[in-house]
This record gives C-alpha cells, sequence and structure tokens, in this order.
C-alpha cells in the first residue's frame, strides 16, 4: 500500500535537501513533482489541487528555523496537509443509545462488506465487549448467507437468516430478535449494488428508516481507487452514510481512495481491513497514515499489535532466560509463535521507520514454517538440551517435519547464533549492574574491594 506513491515523495524531497532555503522556485519544482505522484496514485484531481495549493501557501508562509533544513519543513508541512485531507483525527464509533444498535452495511457488489460485517463484529465482541449479532439480508448473491454463516461460526457470533426472503423484513425481524435475546449491537449484511439501481437503493433507504441503526458504513475496495471515491459520493447523496470502510487496503493499492474519500464526502473512514483475516482490522488513524505515506513507520501501531498478541508474563519470563542464559528450543519456538501472532513479517517491517525499506518482498515467509516445522518436531528433551541432538537425531526431526537434514542444521545454527547475541547481552546487562527480574536466580556478581594501600 503507498509504495510507490511513498517512493516517489521521497524521491521529489531529497531534491530540497541541502537547499538554504525554501524559495518559490524550488518550492514550485518539488509540489510539480508531488503533483503527479498523486495523480499516478489515483488521487482526486480535485484533491490533489487543494493540497499542492495548501502546501504551497504553507511552505512560502513558513521561516525556516535555522535547526531544521527546507527538505524537514516541507515534509512536515506535506504530512500535517496529509493528516488534515484524511479526516485529522480518528473517529471512535461511540455507539451510544438504547440497545440493540445497529450498523447497516452498504456498498458495491464484491467491495467486501460480508468480510468486513465480520470483522466488524468480532471488532466490538473482543475490544468493546459488545455481544453482537450479524443479520444475513444479501438475500441476491449466491452463498452469501453461507458465506457469513461460516464467517459467524469462526468467530463465535450467530447469524440471524430467513433466506432468500424480503431484504427489508428480515432486517426488521432481525431486530426484533436481537432485542428478544439479549443482543446488544446487530450488524446488517446488505446486498451489494451499484449507485444506479434504483430499486435496489430505495430497498436500502427503507431498511435504514425501519430500524434507525447508529451507524451506515459505506464498504469501499481501496483497491479500485478514485472510482471507489465516486461511488460512495453517489451513495451518501442517497443514503447520507456515516463512516467509510476500506477494504483490501493489503492489496496493490495506489491509495487514491484512502487519501480522497474524506475530502469529497465530508465522511471519516472509520476502519480499514488489512488482511484476509476476520482479524485483520484497524481503526484508521490519519496522522499514521500519513507517517506511513512519507516513509517514517507506524511504531504506535506497531506496539498496539505486539500488545494484544503477547503475553506480558511470557515476555518477563523471557527476559529473566536472557539475562541467566538459559534461553533454549522451546524459547526459540514461543518466540516464533509470538512473531507469527503480530503479523505478517512484511506488514511488521512497514511499520519500522527504516526498514521500511527493505525488499520485504524478496523475503520468504515459508522459511518461518519451516523453522516451527523442525523445532515442533523435535522431543521436550530435545527442545530443552539441543546438545543431546546427534546426527540420527537430526535424521529423524527432518524426517518428521517434511525438510531435510541441511534445514535442520540451518535452525540450530539460528538458534546457536542467537543464544550467542543473548549471552553477550546477559553479560552486558550484569557488568552494568541490571538484574533480572524479581523472582529469578540471577544473582548479581559480587564485586572484590580494593585494599587500601598503607
Amino acid at each position: 500500500m503507498f509504495n510507490a506513491l511513498t517512493e516517489s515523495l521521497e524521491s521529489t524531497l531529497k531534491n530540497l535537501r541541502g537547499q538554504g532555503r525554501l524559495t518559490e522556485e524550488n518550492v514550485a519544482a518539488s509540489l510539480r513533482e508531488v503533483r503527479r505522484a498523486f495523480l499516478a496514485a489515483d488521487v482526486n484531481f480535485n484533491v490533489t489541487r487543494d493540497f499542492v495549493q495548501a502546501v504551497k501557501e504553507k511552505a512560502l508562509g513558513q521561516n525556516v528555523l535555522t535547526a531544521v533544513s527546507p527538505g524537514q519543513m516541507i515534509v512536515k508541512i506535506i504530512h500535517d496537509e496529509l493528516v488534515e485531507i484524511m479526516g485529522g483525527a480518528a473517529r471512535e464509533v461511540p455507539l451510544t443509545g438504547k440497545p440493540p444498535l445497529g450498523i447497516l452495511m452498504t456498498g458495491l457488489q464484491g467491495s467486501g462488506k460480508t468480510t468486513f460485517a465480520g470483522k466488524l463484529a468480532l471488532y466490538f465482541r473482543s475490544k468493546k465487549k459488545r455481544k453482537p449479532l450479524l443479520v444475513a439480508a444479501d438475500v441476491y448473491r449466491p452463498a452469501a448467507i453461507k458465506q457469513l454463516q461460516v464467517l459467524g461460526k469462526s468467530i463465535g457470533v450467530p447469524v440471524y437468516e430467513e433466506g432468500q426472503g424480503n431484504p427489508v423484513e428480515i432486517i426488521k425481524n432481525g431486530h426484533k430478535f436481537a432485542e428478544e435475546n439479549g443482543f446488544d449491537l446487530v450488524i446488517y449484511d446488505t446486498a451489494g449494488r451499484l449507485q444506479i439501481d434504483e430499486t435496489l437503493m430505495q430497498e436500502l433507504e427503507q431498511a435504514r428508516e425501519a430500524v434507525k441503526p447508529s451507524e451506515v458504513f459505506f464498504v469501499a475496495d481501496a483497491m479500485i481507487g478514485q472510482e471507489a471515491v465516486n461511488v460512495a459520493d453517489e451513495f451518501f447523496k442517497r443514503l447520507n452514510f456515516t463512516g467509510v470502510c476500506l477494504s483490501k487496503m493489503d492489496g496493490d493499492t495506489r491509495g487514491g481512495a484512502a487519501l480522497s474519500i474524506r475530502k469529497i464526502t465530508g465522511v471519516p473512514v472509520c476502519f480499514i481491513g488489512t488482511g484476509e483475516k476476520v482479524s485483520d482490522i484497524d481503526i484508521f488513524h490519519p496522522d499514521r497514515m500519513a507517517g506511513r505515506i512519507l516513509g517514517m513507520g507506524d511504531v504506535v501501531s506497531l506496539v498496539e499489535k505486539a500488545q494484544a498478541a503477547i503475553d506480558e508474563k511470557e515476555a518477563n519470563d523471557f527476559r529473566k532466560k536472557i539475562l541467566n542464559n538459559s534461553f533454549d528450543l522451546n524459547d526459540f519456538l514461543k518466540q516464533l509463535r509470538m512473531i507469527k501472532k503480530i503479523g505478517k513479517f512484511k506488514d511488521i517491517i512497514s511499520l519500522v521507520p527504516g526498514l521500511n525499506k527493505l525488499p520485504v518482498d524478496q523475503i520468504n515467509e515459508k522459511e518461518l514454517v519451516y523453522v516451527e516445522a523442525v523445532l515442533s518436531s523435535m522431543t521436550a528433551k530435545e527442545r530443552k538440551q539441543p546438545a543431546v541432538i546427534n546426527g540420527s537425531r537430526r535424521l529423524r526431526i527432518a524426517k518428521g517435519s517434511g525438510t531435510t537434514v541441511q534445514k535442520v542444521n540451518q535452525v540450530l545454527k539460528h538458534y546457536d547464533d542467537m543464544k550467542a547475541m543473548f549471552k553477550n547481552m546477559g553479560s552486558m546487562s550484569k557488568r552494568m549492574g541490571i538484574s533480572a527480574p524479581t523472582g529469578s536466580n540471577y544473582t548479581p556478581p559480587k564485586v572484590k574491594k580494593k585494599k587500601k594501600r598503607r
């Protein structure tokens, strides 16, 4: 996401480095490239024009501080303006009022509404402690109801359905069912439609009037760029939706929809889909997204992902083992699984400033699968005492993991390298007087007192 735009902007802003000051000439030259980069990223033409004009006015009106280069100054201005066009601050979905509260999902055919309905159900249940109900009101697409049922079962959220009935009546009955059975949130999955389909648009209007949902979300496919913005504008004129969900943000998308949709409709992007898993959903933070676009990474999101995936007790235990130099292959396996919980390796790298330029597409994540298979094929004793793994054991482990002895040797070499690194870290901590956490077996070394000379 945004790779081409990020590269174009970084290349453009490099030209300003080394310049003594911001002038009308060097700003104009840079902004011509910014304009091209935005249009290439499929950002709406009017949004691009207004953005460039706003940056130009602010850049020429700034006095560059002696401690800040012109390049740094214009990066700051562009960052702030990107945040502004994407909505300023993240929009929290309050969902306040008398339960059951409702979310009506709308959008084009194939935009990912059904999947996003499941993602929202899981998000509000796990993060906001809601009791959601999914309502299958897409009666036109083959297997839509079955898809929602499979999604609901995978996350433990019930699905209300009546088969191929009247969608407005199904939505009414689903709301009533939620009232009678103690659900405090209802997510209505409706049929995808074209904005010119008058009959189906009227159905949405009738459904909204019937249950008066707290939120009406428009789901836009980020892959179709500026066209998603045009469709959103048409839907907004009819439905006056309250929020936007951008699906498929992990795909080969140029970013035009994310940058344009708020400015054109006036409605904020609330959520983005970041992967195929039902748990791959994030709140849309304009400031964090601006940082990613400008190649600054997104450390805050990385920390949040880590906090959600990593158990604090496990983290403390791991720290003890580093300080005590008792790190074994069981710990190696735990760390590998911990990384997998946080997300795909290339997604993690993209959030780290400086590392987001690594050629992550060349990194074969299947290697991590092989490493886990090798470690899982070892016995508990072998993982606890790697020294016992001789030639015959290596052959058995290779056969059990479906790999080769060479792969087993590579895994053990990685472990030895990591253990050596941790041993150095532990030794350094001891020399600096940093003790292990309470409860560990580590005792700081005694410091000999020098004898005073008489």
